[in-house]
């Protein structure tokens, strides 16, 4: 299998930056991976893919049955998509290499949203074997139900490349649902995920993404996103799972007048798991909005929470909410909250709170016949709770399932 291919310049900036580290959480030494993968045959129906691989993609939200609740159905496994299907007129789900071959114009769109030269992860995304997935919704189209796609690492010890596409044209709504998994084992892994948004005049995207890794797993994810004119991104982010290491905060830049940005994060960090992540927003057109909002909690793993918001326009408004709890004293939250503004007709605003659950909380629901544990399982439920504006309701029911089935692994 190939790499996506791109221009000879973007090959010379990512050489460049082969060694350039990023400058959040801890260097990972690339060369303790392996690069490249066999390619794995095409699954025509994904029921027949293992149990175990199917129950891991199951806990990162992803239907295989024929319940018809899916407008499209993509699965990339290590470097090889096993499985792509669109069940709707107007969208489009093929791997992205399959669809720069169809798509001259396609390559445009390489590396506009996120830098090649970012750091040496997405240095090595352009250099190195790659596949990724590509999601389009066509002019005035709009997705019945959710696309989904998964991201399936099942060689030990290699580190899996991949570069998103993801475009919703002018006037369209795509809805999409990403899984993140590896397989059942707890043996090293890397996951290198590049993901570029394109959201045009009056579009809208709301993506779901639920990581359930193993605690031997890296993830560095690199995203970028561009909104148009009267565009809207919602952004809901999933991890309650262990993981070795995770580090990733996505930028969005508001370009068009009035787009709007919304981050809703849901963190757990168990023991062993260390966490630095958060969402950057740049307001650079009038009447931009952006909100960023996170939960997180600790059971003994580390957290650092950013978040970063710049307003460059007149009449923008954005708001910054993080909110932690440490469940167990070896575990740490560091929030990092930011505000930039460069001219005075701007709205930015921003909240922090660390804390642990109150006793007299927990008091008051024993009194009223729960147990100590159930008392702090509801605190911790209601905590974790984040309304999401604009969310579809089928998209809001599998983020809530997604909490409720992984209570019981964290409390």
């Amino acid at each position: 299998m190939r790499k996506i291919e791109s221009s000879k310049s973007s090959e010379d900036k990512a050489r460049a930056a082969l060694s350039k580290p990023s400058p959040l959480g801890e260097d990972i030494d690339l060369n303790n991976y392996i690069r490249s993968a066999d390619e794995l045959p095409y699954q025509d129906d994904p029921l027949q893919l293992p149990v175990e691989t199917k129950k891991q993609m199951i806990q990162a939200g992803i239907i295989l049955d024929n319940s018809n609740q899916r407008s499209g159905t993509i699965i990339q496994m290590d470097h090889s998509i096993i499985h792509s299907l669109s069940k709707q007129e107007g969208i489009e789900v093929m791997g992205t290499n399959q669809a720069l071959e169809k798509y001259d114009w396609l390559s445009n769109y390489l590396w506009k949203a996120v830098a090649v030269d970012s750091d040496k992860y997405t240095a090595h995304v352009e250099l190195n074997q790659s596949n990724g997935y590509f999601i389009r919704a066509l002019p005035g189209s709009k997705t019945l139900y959710p696309v989904q796609a998964c991201l399936y690492l099942a060689r030990s010890n290699l580190a899996q490349n991949v570069h998103n596409i993801i475009i919703a044209e002018e006037g369209s709504e795509l809805h999409i649902i990403t899984g993140c998994t590896t397989a059942p084992r707890e043996e090293p892994g890397l996951h290198l995920g590049v993901s570029e948004f394109y959201i045009k005049r009056g579009a809208k995207i709301s993506f779901t993404m639920i990581h359930n890794w193993t605690p031997e797993i890296a993830v560095r994810p690199r995203t970028g996103i561009i909104v148009e004119e009267g565009g809207v991104f919602l952004s809901n982010y999933v991890i309650m799972k262990p993981v070795h290491s995770l580090q990733m905060y996505p930028l969005a830049r508001c370009v068009g007048d009035n787009a709007t940005v919304r981050f809703n994060s849901i963190l757990v960090a168990p023991p062993g798991s260390t966490m630095d992540l958060g969402s950057q927003v740049f307001l650079n057109a009038r009447g931009a909005r952006t909100e960023i909002i996170s939960r997180a909690i600790t059971t003994g793993g580390n957290i650092v929470a950013r978040g970063y918001i710049e307003g460059n326009a007149p009449e923008v408004k954005g708001h910054l909410e993080c909110r932690g709890l440490v469940l167990r004293e070896e575990g740490t939250i560091h929030a990092i909250p930011e505000l930039k503004g460069t001219l005075s007709n701007i709205d930015l605003s921003h909240e922090a709170a660390i804390g642990k659950i109150a006793e007299e909380e927990v008091e008051y629901l024993m009194m009223r016949g729960l147990a100590r544990d159930e008392a702090t399982a509801a605190i911790v439920r209601g905590f974790l709770r984040v309304d999401i504006e604009g969310l579809p309701p089928q998209l809001s029911l599998e983020l809530q399932r997604a909490v409720k089935a992984s209570e019981e692994d964290f409390m």
